[in-house]
């Protein structure tokens, strides 16, 4: 384990006697309380401890002494391990966010990881596979319609291959998220940054939640996560990120050997969905409004319309 006492000398040494006339160290759950998103906090906050551990960190107002040569070495560290670029890439913000809100506080004098090189990290954004009409037909009736399992699971796939939700986004719908905006009814999503966008809901996924709902009755609890866990649950019931990916989409992904796609997961069906859109009309600008992207350019990787198969110049050759 690495400490706060650095092998090169006194000029890394921060000295607490500098620091005197600072505001103290406010305890990390301040910090924490002011992200929003309960992901995000979970993740930022397991980073926080494993940097505190790594550098001998016993208790927040230790934060001062940290030199940017303590964030290098765990950078390092990281990459020795073996972590991919975009883990270290969040656990470096995690690291940074947490300054930047103690800058603020005049807690520290500056934020060490400024400055820090940071991975690159390849976008998976372009290589995430996007199932054909009839794989994806085929995907949304494998579960069984009467089970509760099954139509829950129904109502899952409906609801990520007809509105292209991230994972964090579906598990994070309350049963008050179907909500009626003049006169149709949308789903409440909330996405990335806490930015709220709204969908309408689409016939075939309305028709399955219904159903879900019916047999599962929690339809007039408003409160209630709208696809609860039927095993090893969250505390409010919730079916967690991981219940999506291993026992929703990769189960039946495997029933019908999808999983041997690359990379096949809750994200091919946003691709599924972004690119069915795009190939049949929709306006690439309202594409990255219904996906919740900041950029454009993120939408235009699922944009495939100039390299359909059907188009290519092999079916032109005849002799």
């Amino acid at each position: 384990m690495s400490t706060l006492k650095p092998a090169s000398g006194d000029a890394l040494q921060m000295r607490r006697q500098a620091f005197a006339q600072l505001a103290e160290v406010p305890a990390e759950v301040e910090w924490f309380a002011n992200l929003d998103n309960e992901r995000t906090r979970r993740a930022y906050q397991g980073d926080l401890k494993e940097f505190m551990a790594f550098s001998g960190l016993s208790s927040p107002d230790e934060f001062r002494l940290v030199a940017r040569a303590h964030v290098l070495a765990w950078r390092a560290d990281l990459e020795q391990r073996g972590l991919s670029g975009a883990s270290i890439r969040r656990k470096l913000a995690a690291l940074s966010s947490m300054f930047e809100y103690l800058c603020e506080r005049n807690a520290v004098t500056h934020n060490p990881v400024k400055g820090v090189k940071r991975p690159k990290v390849d976008t998976y954004e372009g290589k995430t596979p996007a199932l054909a009409d009839g794989q994806a037909r085929q995907l949304l009736d494998a579960p069984d319609a009467k089970t509760l399992k099954g139509k829950r699971d129904r109502a899952i796939l409906a609801v990520l291959l007809f509105h292209g939700l991230r994972r964090a986004e579906l598990c994070s719908l309350d049963v008050a998220d179907i909500q009626e905006r003049r006169g149709v009814t949308h789903l409440r999503i909330q996405g990335k940054g806490g930015k709220l966008r709204y969908l309408p809901l689409h016939p075939a996924a309305a028709d399955r939640i219904k159903a879900y709902l019916d047999q599962a009755g929690h339809g007039q609890a408003q409160n209630a996560p709208l696809f609860r866990a039927l095993r090893n649950a969250t505390s409010d019931g919730r079916l967690s990120d991981q219940g999506v990916y291993a026992n929703v989409v990769r189960h039946y992904g495997r029933q019908l050997g999808l999983d041997a796609l690359p990379l096949f997961g809750p994200h091919a069906m946003r691709a599924t969905a972004a690119t069915n859109a795009l190939e049949n009309g929709a306006d690439i600008a309202k594409v990255q409004e219904w996906l919740g992207h900041a950029n454009i350019q993120t939408t235009r990787i699922y944009d495939r319309r100039q390299s359909r198969p059907e188009d290519s110049p092999t079916f032109k050759v005849a002799y």
